[in-house]
């Protein structure tokens, strides 16, 4: 099996088990995905621009990480190449966004502020997480490249033009 196809499969599981746990079973597990017949239909449609922004986000961000970077975001598979194109030109964690939009997009729609709630203890995780973790990591992984990517590219409130190494 090449390092591509292995990256693929590898990426594609752990979407199902990160993305798909945190963003999908626990919110259906929270709210049995009801709405609350008060919801304004302002606030759903808010809600669903939030849940497609997150997917168009979502699945290209894995995608890179399989074909550019031949590995998974996963910890136990990192990849290859440090991965700094797509929506990582503009900011470092696109993934952790796209899941958080996902989460709110969710309460929105279904007018649940448990989600709003659930997004924050989502958020407050993964920053830990990223500042614990994954930063030191990929210091060590990359030095350089990945400091120099540091210092231009933010974590978390996105550029509006893209990096260019």
């Amino acid at each position: 099996m090449s390092p591509r196809v292995r990256a693929a499969l590898g990426s594609l599981a752990f979407l199902g088990v990160a993305p798909g746990v945190v963003a999908g079973l626990v919110p259906y597990v929270l709210t049995g995905w009801e709405r609350d017949g008060g919801v304004s239909t302002v606030l759903v449609v808010l809600g669903w621009l939030l849940v497609a922004g997150g997917l168009a986000a979502l699945l290209p961000s894995f995608a890179r990480f399989a074909l550019q970077g031949l590995g998974t975001p996963a910890p136990v598979a990192p990849t290859e190449h440090l991965v700094v194109t797509g929506l990582y030109r503009h900011v470092r964690n696109p993934m952790y966004l796209a899941v958080g939009a996902l989460i709110a997009g969710q309460a929105l729609i279904l007018g649940r502020p448990v989600l709003l709630l659930y997004a924050a203890l989502f958020g407050a995780v993964v920053f830990a997480f990223v500042r614990g973790y994954e930063e030191p990591a990929l210091t060590r992984q990359f030095g350089e490249e990945y400091a120099a990517y540091r210092r231009a590219v933010p974590g978390w409130w996105p550029r509006l033009r893209p990096w260019r190494p």
